[in-house]
């Protein structure tokens, strides 16, 4: 994974867009470290970028849009150097303009923009499932698309990946990923699974059921309460191999591994990969939660997982629907050599009615070709297996679109587009399939986009710390921040919950519920694998969530044993990406300080009764 612009990569390592990974992990080490002068002063500039010693108890008294965007660059002077995502964002993704539309509920890699969307209403592409063997089809494949192939080729260079080390397949989405891996590994010999995720995930709970019905044994990580670092100490208990010092290494399994959470924004060191491939662990590196452009951090050109997990939706601002890539590391791949055949492997093929510079021309049965070719490709390496082909269409609600007249006064790039439409029309010569997505993030560049990132997501955990109820004794704060606070080396994703005036949580479903209302999309999650340090601390009582459940005993099946499950903490999910402005950030502020109004909930109930003549539960 040697990145091609290893002079940026280094920039970007040096100003902390990433963790230092060039040591190796000691005893007892721990992935935070100490705060230099230049993280002082980042922290100091972060406390001044609303108003010197800020609080504000009524949503009345917030500076508006324009102070604060004024007070936010003279806290970051270089927020200035990053207006080029601003000008992408207002030429290609207008939508978001048009609709006020905030739009901070995912995190993940867009392949186009909404206007090459908008040139027509068929999907980008299609998929198709197919039954086939993993292993055969990493060893064997079979001829593909001409179409796939292009999307291939450009996902390659973009996750900064090269293919003579690596083997592609594309699944439905990202749970589909996991599940193929998991029915694939061979957790009846190497029967650990081991787990770094502060909260609860579909993905990775698929991945512990098929390790557990092979007699596998599941572990996870667990983290500090409230700043969700990792307990190392346990961690490492559970990664280094006990018997490392005899010839031969014990094969302990699967090691999956985030390199930083996409619920609290906590990163972890790259160091744990490389400490449980030492110990005899294939690792599996799940990208889902970075951002564009952090495959090319310094660490991951060090550190070469055995299999990585990532996925692609199709535009921002839109449901993210796409598919699923995993990645598996050539010279692993005879670990995947008894495999069953996999549910969840797709073909991807090129949707109808495309505009000419998405779809070649001169080629009216291309989309018959093109299943015609997955479905030859899908036969040939599952050695005639049971097959099964299904076309997947995009199904959702109806948007509203600008007329092409107003395309074209909004967008002036899409008479570019046009032009180029009707050259290769009358010439007959096919265009190149264009990702303006993936060129956006590439354009602007690691280190441009780490910058952005963190100031906007830096001044949005300051601005939720400035926002206390009125008449509180101690100055109770109407949000609590799960994970790292201001901090350069952040994620880019904040986990929080709004409580009232009496200090009780006030639901993140509903706070979700009011948020959509203001055209902001949130997301929500549950916090897991939490240690409370104090076990009576009252905090722990008010926040987890807690139910009976019977299980069957293990000794006899007429014996029942009743247990109670942590399900864990509910949170509401604020993310913000390279596309994220100024704008974005300061309306979710702003849209949160309603809370500090008592009566805000049930004055919200009857605005809506009254808009729509109808009592709902909020």
């Amino acid at each position: 994974m040697s990145s091609p612009c290893i002079r940026e990569v280094s920039r970007a390592c040096f100003r902390r867009c990433c963790p230092t990974p060039l040591l190796r992990l000691p005893e007892n080490h721990s992935p935070e470290q100490s705060i230099s002068p230049s993280r002082y002063d980042f922290i100091a500039a972060t406390a001044f970028s609303l108003q010197p010693s800020a609080h504000f108890t009524n949503h009345e008294s917030l500076p508006d849009l324009d102070q604060s965007f004024s007070n936010m660059k003279k806290a970051y002077p270089n927020y200035s150097e990053t207006d080029r995502a601003d000008r992408i964002r207002d030429q290609e993704y207008y939508q978001l303009y048009q609709s006020s539309h905030v739009c901070l509920d995912y995190i993940g890699h867009g392949l186009f923009s909404y206007s090459q969307q908008l040139h027509s209403n068929a999907p980008f592409f299609n998929i198709i499932y197919k039954s086939v063997n993993l292993y055969t089809q990493i060893m064997h494949g079979g001829q593909e698309a001409d179409f796939e192939s292009v999307i291939r080729e450009r996902i390659f260079r973009f996750m900064n990946i090269s293919s003579d080390d690596y083997s592609l397949v594309f699944t439905a989405n990202q749970s589909s990923a996991f599940k193929v891996l998991a029915d694939s590994y061979p957790f009846h010999t190497n029967r650990n699974l081991l787990t770094v995720y502060d909260h609860e995930n579909e993905a990775a709970e698929a991945m512990i059921d098929s390790c557990r019905k092979r007699s596998g044994r599941v572990n996870s990580a667990v983290f500090s309460w409230p700043n969700m670092r990792i307990q190392s100490k346990r961690l490492r208990t559970l990664v280094v191999n006990k018997n490392k010092n005899k010839k031969k290494k014990k094969k302990e399994g699967l090691f999956v591994f985030p390199l930083q959470s996409k619920v609290t924004g906590s990163r972890y060191s790259y160091l744990w990969m490389s400490l449980a491939q030492e110990n005899g662990w294939h690792v599996c590196l799940d990208a889902n939660a970075l951002g564009a452009k952090d495959m090319e951090t310094l660490g991951l050109s060090l550190f070469r997982p055995d299999f990585l997990i990532c996925s692609f939706y199709k535009v921002f601002g839109e449901n993210p629907s796409g598919f699923g890539c995993l990645f598996v590391k050539k010279s692993r791949s005879s670990v995947l050599k008894n495999s069953a055949t996999s549910t969840g492997l797709v073909n991807l093929i090129q949707a109808s009615n495309r505009p000419l510079f998405l779809q070649p021309s001169g080629s009216s049965d291309r989309r018959k070709e093109d299943i015609a070719m997955a479905s030859s490709s899908s036969s040939s390496s599952s050695h005639h297996e049971a097959f099964e082909i299904q076309e997947i269409r995009e199904i959702g609600e109806e948007k509203k679109v600008l007329s092409f007249s107003e395309v074209l006064k909004r967008d002036k790039s899409l008479d570019i587009a046009e032009s180029r439409k009707n050259e290769a029309s009358s010439s007959g010569v096919s265009s190149d399939i264009e990702f303006r997505g993936l060129d956006h993030a590439d354009s602007l560049g690691l280190v441009l986009i780490s910058s952005r990132v963190r100031y906007l997501v830096n001044w949005l955990v300051n601005a939720f710390g400035s926002l206390q109820h009125p008449h509180s004794e101690n100055g109770f704060p109407l949000v609590r921040i799960y994970g790292p606070k201001v901090r350069v080396d952040r994620g880019p994703v904040v986990a929080f919950n709004v409580f009232d005036w009496k200090g009780e949580k006030i639901e993140p479903t509903l706070v979700q519920k009011l948020a959509s209302r203001h055209n902001i999309s949130l997301s929500n999650a549950t916090l897991k694998h939490v240690n409370f340090v104090d076990k009576s601390c009252e905090e722990k009582e008010r926040l987890v969530e807690v139910k009976s459940i019977e299980r069957e005993g293990q000794n006899s099946p007429m014996t029942k044993k009743k247990e109670k499950l942590e399900l864990g903490i509910p949170v509401i999910m604020a993310t913000v990406g390279f596309l994220t402005n100024f704008e974005d950030v300061y309306r979710v502020w702003a849209f949160v300080s309603r809370f500090l109004d008592a009566d805000f909930v049930e004055k919200e109930r009857w605005r809506y009764m009254a808009l729509n003549r109808t009592t709902v539960e909020v």
